[in-house]
Parts: C-alpha cells; sequence; structure tokens
C-alpha cells in the first residue's frame, strides 16, 4: 500500500549560489558517508552541484511524500545511496519498515527527485 508521494525540483543555479555563499552548505544537506563515499569524489564543480542539487531534491520529496517538513525531519535523518548500477536508494532513520521508491534526473538547468513510500 502506498503511504506518500513526494515530488520536488530544484534550480542547479541556486545550488550552485549556496555552495559559493555558504562553504558549510554541503554539510548541511548530505550525511557523512554521502560526503565522503560520493560528493568529494566528483573531479568538476559542476558535477558536485548536479549531485547536491538531487540529493537536496530527494530529501525534499522524502519530506513531502510523508507529510512532513524540513525541519521536523533533518536532511541528515535521509540517505541518498548509489548501487553498483548508479541507482539512488535511500534510507530514512526511523522509516525501517517502508520500502522507499526514489527516483532522481537531471537537466541542464534543474534536478528533479520523486519519492513514493510503500508499507
Amino acid at each position: 500500500m502506498i503511504k506518500g508521494i513526494g515530488i520536488d525540483i530544484i534550480e542547479m543555479d541556486r545550488i550552485q549560489k549556496a555552495l559559493v555563499k555558504n562553504s558549510r552548505f554541503a554539510d548541511r544537506i548530505l550525511t557523512e558517508k554521502e560526503k565522503t563515499h560520493y560528493f568529494e569524489k566528483l573531479a568538476s564543480p559542476h558535477r558536485k552541484t548536479e549531485f547536491l542539487a538531487g540529493r537536496f531534491a530527494a530529501k525534499e520529496a522524502f519530506a513531502k511524500a510523508c507529510g512532513r517538513g524540513i525541519g521536523e525531519l533533518s536532511f541528515q535523518d535521509m540517505e541518498v545511496i548509489t548501487n553498483a548500477a548508479g541507482a539512488p536508494s535511500m534510507q530514512v532513520s526511523g522509516y525501517d519498515e517502508y520500502t522507499i521508491h526514489l527516483s532522481i534526473t537531471h537537466s541542464r538547468d534543474y534536478a528533479v527527485a520523486q519519492v513514493v513510500i510503500e508499507e
């Protein structure tokens, strides 16, 4: 049974500006594992912006799917990992009994994520 559906879209430019303006912006959005296993290994600034925008959108989409806002649910409570084929999946503190379906896509200007929470 589907418990919630959420979608989020974010402008790449907005994320890029936040990264330039605040050196700790990525620390606020990404878990330590997301940072060390993925983000810090990306070579180009463009790819780092794209990665961070996708994770930001994924976490916002999850918050919408469960009917809670960021603030009630921390970015640090949610972690997006990538399997060997490159597909993202999400793990969230307190939601172990649910299956979380995640899709992230990017265009030149936007990142979009959709989450479906299934019981």
